[in-house]
């Protein structure tokens, strides 16, 4: 395994055919899904156990912020972009691409300009305009075509055909590129700035557990995955390798058995971090004098597990 940060990274064009429309991995939308761990409620329960319980059982409602938003809008931006002719993917496309963005959004959820308030609208635009024109700085998204974006994938890493509690991973991975020579590099856009040491290790876990369903569904290991922080321009890459991804596998099916027995008994404690600040569950949190909420029960049917489906990031 290879870990490292980099202001520049490589950004030559991969030569991929032209981006196609592959069916996602799994079921349908409208199929009855069973729970399933993402990184985003994996790197949850490692936090806090009554973090998890909370956002993906009780499915506690939390306030978004503006940088959350701003996240979604500039992840739609690039999405989109990928969807135009190479020779039209200029920063000046990207540009009206945001503004639509934002402008569907508010259509879709009208409260949103509650939150981003018409005299902060210019601003919140201004900021995601940054962040895009800091992607143009890590890579030009001409002289490649992506394989496929925002993919939808599961992976059952039930070992055992006869045991009943499935362990499954799902998630949405951002942007998946294929060399002609069949290497494939994920890569997955952050908002946000790169991570301290203290909390590289989250990036890493999220790294890892893409890098883990890649190898998973194509039997391939990954030739390099590949954060990019828009907010200062670095990129975290790392180059996974066979038996560190089979160690994964693992680690995460032990989250999974431990959070199927905390889901019998109800007993998901909380766990104190400085993290807790930025929590919205804090008066229903022992740890902050709040009261803890009778626990709902883990869901019995498969029609009722679908609302515990860990969500992507």
């Amino acid at each position: 395994m290879s870990l490292s940060t980099e202001l520049c990274p490589d950004t030559s064009a991969a030569g991929r055919p032209q981006r196609g429309a592959p069916t996602p991995v799994g079921t349908t939308a409208k199929a009855v899904r069973a729970p399933a761990l993402s990184p985003s409620r994996a790197g949850d329960y490692k936090q806090c156990p009554l973090l998890y319980r909370y956002r993906a059982i009780d499915r506690l409602p939390e306030s978004p912020t503006q940088a959350q938003v701003k996240g979604t809008v500039v992840h739609a931006a690039l999405e989109n972009l990928f969807d135009m002719p190479a020779g039209l993917r200029v920063p000046e496309s990207a540009e009206l691409l945001v503004d639509g963005a934002w402008g569907a959004l508010c259509e879709e959820t009208p409260e949103l300009r509650d939150l981003v308030p018409d005299d902060q609208v210019d601003r919140f635009l201004a900021d995601a305009h940054k962040l895009i024109s800091t992607y143009y700085t890590l890579e030009n998204p001409t002289a490649f075509t992506p394989e496929s974006c925002e993919l939808r994938v599961e992976v059952d890493l039930t070992e055992d055909d006869d045991d009943p509690d499935r362990v499954l991973l799902r998630g949405f991975v951002d942007r998946i590129d294929v060399a002609p020579d069949g290497r494939v590099r994920v890569v997955d856009y952050k908002t946000g700035r790169s991570p301290g040491e203290s909390f590289e290790s989250r990036a890493l876990f999220q790294m890892k557990f893409y890098a883990l369903a890649i190898y998973r569904l194509r039997g391939i290991v990954p030739a390099r995955l590949q954060l990019l922080y828009l907010a200062d321009g670095q990129s975290l890459i790392y180059t996974p390798e066979k038996a560190e991804l089979d160690r994964f596998a693992k680690t995460l099916t032990a989250i999974w058995k431990a959070i199927l027995k905390a889901g019998a008994t109800g007993d998901f404690p909380p766990k104190r971090s400085r993290m807790c600040q930025w929590c919205d569950h804090k008066a229903h949190c022992p740890e902050f004098g709040g009261t803890l909420l009778p626990y709902p029960g883990w869901p019995s049917s498969p029609g009722e597990t679908s609302h515990a489906e860990a969500v992507s990031e």
